[in-house]
């Protein structure tokens, strides 16, 4: 077995499961700017080094920085590689934020991908922190989807800290029985784990994904880029929405958070702007112009609909407020927050 070195003082190490992703890039590079992290409450510490695992190598500017290494692999695989010289975690490991999924539509289609990427990989990970006996700090990200209109028990108007999960797809099944894991995890005294129920994420660059949400970047960032988009449920469907800032500032502040601030073991909910994909069209035409609005074709697809149609739209997240997280406020500043980031993919804006 590797003979770890020893602990750094003034330091930390970070691992990001599926850090070659959007949200794990964005993460990563978050950290490296702001350099040191407050661990639990505690007195803020340099990053000493990044470990950023996924089946992809992250870009080019991570890979440049001192801090980053990447681990290239299957999660599960590498992780059940018991003797390998670059382990996922080690004792040195301060804190791991676990971003690897598989996602919603993927899950449908495909239960034991979803069980083996969500479920398996997660326990695997869970277990490895166990058996170091450091205690680090584990921040997973769960899901809105653990909330579902089930038959015979309907989603109350506003969704609350104390609301009852319940799941209506296998994606949000996978990801309460994480929330759960990391519950009894912490209770038993392993990990100091934080479950941060994320939002619908919009606007993403790049390619669309697996996920029966995916529209609600696609409607905006196709026609941003000239290119028809397609979106598959009524226009006047509510949904939550958190611009990429507010949901790596959502991470981040779950990490830094003292325990009394963070409260119970349950899995916070992170505050979300309801609107609906007309109104997402009309600040699309405020900022762009109404000839990249038309873009838009309103197509619908009743699978996804069946699906988004679950969701809850509207949250009272007071927990999060209290750690300082509040919702975006202007879906119009979400959209000229994109185009500022992604100059390369805009073919026509006005503002």
């Amino acid at each position: 077995m590797l003979k770890q070195a020893a602990p750094i003082p003034g330091s930390c190490e970070v691992v990001i499961t599926g850090g070659a992703g959007f949200l794990g890039v964005r993460l990563a590079r978050a950290l490296l700017a702001q350099g040191k992290l407050s661990l639990a409450g505690a007195a803020p510490v340099d990053i000493r080094h990044i470990t950023l695992v996924d089946r992809a190598p992250p870009p080019a500017d991570l890979l440049a920085d001192a801090r980053v290494r990447a681990l290239i692999g299957d999660l599960n695989a590498l992780l059940e590689a018991k003797d390998t010289a670059t382990p996922v975690v080690t004792p040195q490991t301060s804190v791991v934020f676990h971003l690897a999924a598989a996602v919603s539509g993927e899950c449908e289609a495909d239960f034991d991908l979803g069980m083996r990427s969500n479920f398996a990989a997660t326990l695997s990970l869970l277990e490895t922190c166990r058996a170091l006996k450091t205690q680090p700090i584990v921040v997973f990200a769960s899901s809105l989807a653990v909330f579902g209109d089930a038959p015979g028990v309907p989603l109350p108007p506003v969704i609350e800290d104390t609301t009852l999960p319940t799941p209506q797809s296998s994606y949000g099944i996978q990801k309460f029985i994480g929330e759960q894991l990391m519950a009894d995890f912490s209770r038993k005294g392993f990990i100091q784990g934080r479950s941060v129920r994320l939002m619908t994420v919009s606007v993403r660059p790049g390619k669309p994904n697996g996920a029966a949400s995916s529209f609600l970047s696609g409607m905006l960032r196709e026609p941003l880029a000239g290119v028809r988009a397609v979106c598959p449920v009524p226009a006047d469907t509510p949904v939550a929405l958190s611009s990429p800032e507010r949901t790596i500032a959502g991470l981040i502040g779950a990490a830094q958070a003292s325990d009394p601030a963070w409260g119970p073991r349950t899995a916070l909910t992170l505050p979300a702007l309801t609107t609906t994909p007309t109104q997402m069209a009309a600040a699309l035409e405020a900022v762009a112009g109404p000839a990249v609005a038309a873009l838009i074709d309103w197509e619908p697809d009743p699978a996804i609909h069946n699906i988004v149609k679950t969701w809850p739209a509207r949250i009272n997240a007071r927990r999060a407020a209290g750690l300082g997280l509040l919702p975006d406020t202007s879906f119009e500043d979400i959209i000229r927050a994109y185009i500022r980031e992604n100059p390369d993919f805009i073919k026509q804006a006005s503002a």
